[in-house]
């Protein structure tokens, strides 16, 4: 079998590459963020989400304030060696930092209105995270 040579991932211009956390039970699709190579280092030996923020500079471990860390089950490179696909469990109910168990909570209808299907939020954003 192959062994995963992370010499061969392909990073944009800044550094970075697409993943996407999908929930490991039900499929469904929490997030996307960016990961630089530390990122993903950190990631494969932890397998907890780490990410790369471009608005802070810096790596960020998944749920380091808000306890909602990322288990990783699988992670999958695609094709190009340019995104990875992560099957999650989601500690703590949420994904996103709204408050929802997913950052994909809002429908675009066929009218072009913006339908929140996100239902309850799992959490309120301004008790959990500091002010920056």
């Amino acid at each position: 079998m192959e062994k995963f040579d992370i010499s061969r991932v392909k990073l944009d211009e800044k550094g970075l590459m697409a993943a996407i956390a999908q929930d490991y039970k039900t499929g469904d699709i929490l997030m996307i963020a960016w990961m630089n190579k530390e990122a993903l280092e950190k990631t494969l030996s932890t397998r907890k989400a780490h990410y790369w923020s471009s608005s802070r500079n810096k790596l960020w471990y998944k749920g380091e304030e808000s306890g909602n860390v990322q288990e990783v089950k699988s992670i999958y490179i695609d094709c190009d060696n340019d995104a990875i696909l992560m099957k999650v469990n989601q500690i703590g109910g949420a994904a996103c930092h709204t408050g929802y168990r997913s950052c994909f909570f809002t429908e675009i209808t066929p009218e072009g209105e913006l339908k929140n299907v996100g239902g309850e939020k799992c959490f309120d954003p301004e008790k959990v995270y500091k002010k920056r």
